[in-house]
């Protein structure tokens, strides 16, 4: 599974590797998962203990990974992706219920979420050799097989179907999301005082560290890279952030995101970085996805009708917009 997204957060605990404080230890791990860095930080008793419990959540991201990633061919999205224009595919109902909430996210944003993007003519380029607009016909064209509204799902059967020949989906936007909170989630059930599982900036954390009352994450400023906007205090929380900061175009003076509109197969423009934070890093992760393409108006019409999630945006001119959280 490919990450399209940049990380705009860091760790403020991120210098410590194993520490000690009132019986806790705070043990952390790097790994390689779902294309991207994960670090998992767990907070227990005894390190060796809460090494095997990091074994464990590394275990569970790579079962999750077995299941969704469009890159690994015995995958079940592989699969449906294979029988675009065939075929349903039977899924898990695990794998079901996430493309269905996919959907319903992609409906709650107008289409701009959409896991179907990954079928997305590359028409665009980010390395710095584009210097002038594709033409409108090329553009339009690039989309012709993408659309939420193909994807048929059959709950009785428990089955996936992609309408369109050489149709495609992916989970690039939301997957790592998912499995942060199912790290967390299972992490919990084992009784695990306290953590963090930090998906390349997607992060579900719980508890706190010792000797801490809350965890720290700062919310970096990609236009002033020696500041950040805001450090949050997480205890059960999850954070994500999308953001075009390292990989865009510029073209006569315009920047333009590497983060694609579905509908319109043109890039999002208006906003730099767009960090959510609420209880699920995979419904943070869709929000963020959907505001970079909705842009700054109509981005908080959206999260407006999600209460329990908040926002930092920073514009293409380097403003921050941040909502004031209440009391």
């Amino acid at each position: 599974m490919k990450n399209n997204k940049q990380c705009g957060l860091f760790l403020m605990f991120c210098f410590l590797s194993i520490t000690s404080g009132f019986s806790q230890v705070l043990v952390k791990r790097q790994v390689t998962l779902m294309g991207s860095v994960f670090e998992i930080s767990l907070v227990d008793r005894d390190s060796s203990i809460t090494n095997q419990h990091i074994d464990e959540v590394i275990s569970e991201i790579d079962r999750i990974e077995n299941l969704i990633s469009e890159w690994r061919p015995q995958t079940q999205i592989a699969a449906v992706n294979r029988n675009a224009g065939i075929k349903p595919v039977k899924v898990d109902r695990e794998v079901f219920d996430l493309t269905q909430r996919a959907i319903q996210y992609a409906q709650n944003s107008g289409g701009a979420f959409d896991i179907s993007i990954v079928a997305l003519d590359k028409v665009w380029l980010f390395d710095g050799s584009m210097t002038s607009m594709p033409a409108e016909e090329v553009i339009k064209s690039s989309v012709e097989k993408v659309g939420y509204q193909h994807i048929r799902l059959d709950s009785a059967a428990s089955t996936i179907f992609l309408e369109l020949p050489g149709m495609k989906i992916g989970f690039g936007s939301i997957g790592k999301g998912y499995a942060a909170d199912r790290g967390r989630e299972i992490m919990k059930a084992k009784g695990i005082e306290a953590g963090i599982v930090n998906a390349s900036g997607d992060l579900s954390a719980w508890g706190s560290p010792p000797n801490s009352d809350a965890w720290k994450v700062g919310v970096n400023n990609p236009f002033k890279p020696h500041r950040m906007v805001k450090v949050l205090r997480l205890n059960e929380m999850a954070v994500a952030t999308s953001g075009s900061y390292e990989k865009y175009a510029e073209i006569n003076g315009k920047r333009y995101s590497h983060i694609i509109n579905p509908v319109t197969g043109y890039p999002a423009t208006g906003l730099t970085s767009v960090t959510i934070y609420g209880p699920s890093a995979e419904i943070a992760n869709a929000l963020s996805t959907s505001i970079m393409v909705l842009g700054e108006k109509e981005g908080k019409k959206l999260i407006q009708r999600f209460p329990a999630y908040h926002y930092i945006f920073i514009t293409d001119t380097g403003k921050v917009i941040q909502q004031r959280r209440k009391s």
